[in-house]
């Protein structure tokens, strides 16, 4: 006789066939940021009621939109962009040379250098720009013997004297930029280097420089950035660069506060220009150091705008 076992109920499977209804989806409910709503409205009316207030001042905007495509301001724009270039190239140069001195075993260069960047850093570069404007008062002629011989007056030309007062500036603050890239490898470079008998300069140029340039690049970027506003000084020393070509249409067409809005627009698009430069040519340089590059400014609004249709989805 075999005894029945009583099993109670029959368990009921899991899953989603077993009572023939599917799992319930998950909603997933994004996160509300009522801040940035409120701050981001309050930055648009405070925009708003800046354009407002300009709007009613006194300015003639259709001189603003004549005059900004005019033959002298376009004259002054590139002869800002050329001072800037060149100013840049010669602080580059003279960086990377004080620099090196500064991190010399020579205490004789060493302290050369320091000196140098002292100087140049300590004043300012208006003050430098009319020193140099004021040469021909302290030497007459400019005499290198047999090389070169001139008045100095016709030496320190306008250009002359813009290229080296911006030019000798920047490159005392080009060498403290220079020297913290340097200082940033690792001495381990430099050891394995001299290991393979490489030479002190050959070191500094095919092993120190490359590697410091990931970190020398971003201020050298906001140097050129600033030296491009900076020019604007080389004005007070008849250097007919952006600012000074519109302050002469200015005076006399009778529209002062008008040229001054050509020129700030004008150099808002340089430095614009520029600064999408410095970016890619930052990115670049951080291809060895970083495992995935920072998103490009396309690949940024992508994402943003990608990120708005998915709240609109969830809503």
């Amino acid at each position: 006789m075999t005894d029945k076992i009583d099993k109670g109920p029959a368990a009921t499977p899991a899953g989603p066939g077993a009572s023939g209804n599917p799992y319930e989806a998950i909603k997933a409910i994004p996160v509300r940021h009522y801040g940035r709503w409120i701050s981001a409205v309050a930055v648009a009316v405070i925009l708003a009621w800046l354009v407002y207030a300009f709007s009613q001042g006194k300015i003639i905007w259709g001189t603003v939109g004549d005059k900004l495509f005019d033959p002298a301001v376009l004259s002054g724009l590139g002869n800002t962009i050329i001072i800037s270039i060149s100013a840049m190239a010669l602080g580059l140069a003279l960086g990377i040379l004080f620099a090196v001195m500064r991190l010399s075993k020579n205490p004789v260069t060493s302290f050369v250098s320091w000196l140098y960047i002292w100087f140049f850093r300590g004043t300012p570069v208006y003050v430098q720009l009319l020193v140099w404007f004021s040469l021909p008062l302290i030497f007459q002629y400019i005499n290198l013997g047999p090389i070169y011989k001139n008045e100095t007056v016709d030496v320190m030309t306008p250009f002359m004297v813009a290229l080296l007062g911006l030019g000798l500036n920047e490159g005392a603050y080009m060498a403290e930029i220079v020297r913290a890239g340097i200082q940033s490898v690792d001495e381990g470079q430099t050891e394995a280097s001299h290991a393979l008998g490489m030479t002190q300069t050959q070191t500094m140029r095919r092993v120190v420089l490359p590697q410091a340039m990931r970190v020398i690049i971003p201020p050298t970027g906001n140097e050129f950035i600033n030296m491009l506003k900076t020019s604007s000084l080389v004005s007070a020393v008849q250097y007919t660069e952006l600012l000074r070509a519109s302050s002469n249409i200015g005076s006399t067409a009778g529209a002062v506060i008008e040229m001054y809005f050509v020129a700030s627009i004008w150099y808002l698009a340089l430095t614009s220009v520029f600064s999408v430069g410095q970016y890619y040519l930052e990115r670049r340089y951080a291809r060895g150091s970083l495992r995935s590059l920072p998103p490009t400014p396309f690949e940024r609004l992508k994402a943003n705008l990608n990120m708005f249709r998915r709240t609109e989805v969830a809503k």
